[in-house]
């Protein structure tokens, strides 16, 4: 399956399709997706991504002080 959205500045698109697609009955839909949130790729690079996540988390701590798992409790379905 494939799906993108974009933003075209012509009439007219080319749409190059897998191999695994070639010869095949497909549907292809094309309607205006103005409401919708569109989410951009990000490319910033993977290590940049990690450390600005790892830098808005470094306020949120996790105190398991005094917590024990109970596994009876856990299993059961009653």
């Amino acid at each position: 399956m494939i799906r993108t959205i974009l933003k075209s500045n012509r009439n007219s698109l080319t749409l190059e399709l897998p191999d695994g697609l070639v010869g095949k009955i497909i549907e292809v839909i094309a309607f205006s997706v103005e409401d919708t949130k569109i989410i951009a790729k990000d490319n910033t690079p993977k290590e940049a991504r990690v450390a600005a996540l790892r830098d808005k988390l470094k306020n949120f701590t996790f105190n398991s002080g005094g917590y024990k798992f109970d596994r009876d409790e856990a299993n059961d379905y009653e």
